[in-house]
């Protein structure tokens, strides 16, 4: 499995952005996907996550500013990120992991870096 992200770059506070995610390969159908996001020297933190089905969840900072989505017939994920503040500039990340198979698979794609200026 191969996740690519883009969409990055660099937009001014209060603007917005749209990531795209794109899953190649075979994964199951039952797969979760979400958006993480890492600043250097900090961990990896989870921004939004959905299931298969659409079920989602939000970090509460991003509440109510970012959507996210997934459209399972081309196999991409998309964060429509809104109402963006400097705190929002990290390096994002795709990830895509197994429900049902033991041991769960889990897939990283490589960063897209989102730039926020004041």
């Amino acid at each position: 499995v191969q996740l690519q992200a883009s969409g990055g770059g660099l937009v001014q506070s209060g603007g917005s952005l749209r990531l795209s995610c794109a899953a190649s390969g075979s994964f199951p159908s039952d797969s979760a996907m979400g958006w993480y996001r890492q600043i250097p020297g900090k961990q990896r933190d989870l921004v939004a996550a959905i299931t298969a089905d659409g079920s989602t969840n939000y970090r509460a900072a991003v509440k109510g500013r970012f959507t996210i989505s997934r459209d399972n017939t081309k196999n991409m994920m998309y964060l429509q990120m809104d109402s963006l503040t400097p705190e929002d500039t990290a390096v994002y990340y795709c990830k895509l992991w197994t429900i049902a198979m033991a041991p769960q698979r889990l897939y990283w794609g490589q960063g897209t870096l989102v730039t926020v200026s004041s």
